[in-house]
């Protein structure tokens, strides 16, 4: 997300019996010290996430209802993550008003392992340990501590791919196959250059891409290392990927090849269903939030190919228990079953959100999605994941990022020379990260 991230298909099945008896088997620490149950011992646990998990929509929280009757589920969303996660901050310097479950970002998690970690819970005191071998190493370690706490189990991964219009590329001239387009694009010039052919015969009021603020944060998600090098160091203004990313980003703006839509804002949701922009750099959590907004009109109008220049990761986000939180065993128990292979391969072939369980990620490789003409989701997206370059994670990776794209928006919507944005960049950094 989640960024805000939206988004998020095999149906496996697990007896009631059989998860809850695992579920229990998994949680240690003392009821007495880590849950708060009601008369009758019923539990109302609290959830708050950013953009759209799709585990509501994707029927999970009713399932977990109907498993567990003494738990009631109820959710708080807020739709851009940098809005959620500063309220975040300001509710955990305070102690009061967090959920027994708070989403974090994968580009917050640093964060929350390396300077917060005495606000939330470690999740080893329920059993977490046992879980370890779920997870692929990467997303399991960018959630563990300097002292081995587990603070967050992990919910998706967020390869990249390129969603388009089919019927606003035909109307433009140009091939709707997704793999004649995937060759086509396959560098970033063979995109812009498609780009231009696009801008030539685009039906009115249609632009190539939405923003190129999205298209700066695909194109930096196929990297390993951006902000932060391996030692921790910050690298971002030298970054050779970083400027070729950027560069890219303001050649577009400067063609007049986007749409000029900030990303989560009402202008670029409402432009889903306007058919404002022909192409949409994709995570797979996109797919959930472009049926959201494009609704029933849009199916079969859209499809997904390989994204240009190989293999990318932007987001995925981790479920967390703060310490402050009024039932923590029983939250344990709620993310620990949300992120089972079981559940994460459900919500992929109903919204969307691509597994970071590894025992999912092979229950979903033939999934195919009729909203996106059919596209072979599983493959597309499960091709990403595994040649994604392992992204070095900072403190600050999202605090940067949100002034880099702040400055291209400068670019794209103000005219902003592109030097005065960067250094307008370098000064939103400076401010933000001290």
């Amino acid at each position: 997300m989640p960024i805000a991230r939206a988004a998020k298909r095999a149906t496996v099945r697990l007896g009631a019996v059989v998860l809850a008896g695992a579920l229990l088997a998994a949680c240690g620490g003392s009821p007495d010290e880590a849950s708060s149950a009601g008369p009758g011992g019923k539990v109302t646990l609290t959830v708050d996430l950013f953009g759209s998990f799709g585990y509501k929509e994707a029927g999970l929280y009713a399932e977990y209802e109907k498993l567990h009757p003494n738990v009631t589920i109820k959710q708080t969303d807020t739709e851009d993550e940098a809005d959620y996660w500063k309220s975040l901050q300001t509710r955990l310097a305070g102690g009061g008003g967090l959920a027994d479950v708070q989403a974090v970002e994968v580009g917050r998690i640093a964060s929350v392992t390396q300077q917060q970690a005495d606000k939330f819970e470690d999740l080893r005191r329920y059993g977490a340990d046992g879980l370890k071998n779920r997870f692929a190493e990467a997303k399991w370690a960018a959630a563990t501590g300097r002292d081995g706490a587990v603070l967050g189990l992990g919910t998706d991964v967020g390869p990249e791919a390129m969603c388009y219009r089919t019927d606003l590329l035909r109307k433009a001239g140009l091939p709707t196959d997704r793999e004649e387009l995937a060759k086509k694009w396959s560098t970033w010039e063979g995109y812009l250059e498609l780009g231009e052919r696009y801008k030539a015969k685009a039906p009115a009021n249609s632009a190539w891409l939405d923003s190129v603020g999205s298209l700066y944060s695909i194109m930096i998600g196929q990297e390993k290392e951006r902000y932060y090098d391996a030692s921790g160091a910050l690298i971002w203004e030298k970054n050779p990927a970083l400027k070729k990313a950027w560069d890219t980003s303001v050649a577009a703006a400067r063609s007049g090849l986007s749409a000029k839509l900030d990303q989560w804002s009402p202008q670029w949701n409402q432009a889903f269903a306007a058919g404002s922009f022909a192409t949409l750099p994709c995570p797979a959590w996109m797919l959930g939030y472009i049926k959201g907004q494009a609704g029933d009109a849009g199916k079969g109008t859209w499809d997904i190919a390989a994204l240009p220049g190989g293999a990318g990761n932007w987001g995925g986000s981790y479920l967390s228990v703060p310490k402050a939180a009024r039932h923590k065993k029983e939250a344990y128990e709620l993310i620990a079953w949300l992120t089972a292979p079981e559940q994460q391969a459900k919500l992929f072939e109903k919204n969307g959100n691509f597994p970071s369980a590894t025992g999912a990620i092979d229950k979903v490789a033939a999934a195919k999605d009729p909203y996106f003409s059919n596209a072979p989701i599983g493959k597309i997206f499960g091709d990403a994941a595994k040649a994604a370059p392992v992204q070095v994670l900072g403190v600050h990776d999202q605090n940067i990022a949100q002034q880099i794209t702040n400055a291209l928006s400068e670019v794209e919507r103000k005219g902003t020379a592109p030097e005065k944005a960067w250094e307008n960049a370098r000064k939103g950094v400076a401010n933000t990260i001290g």
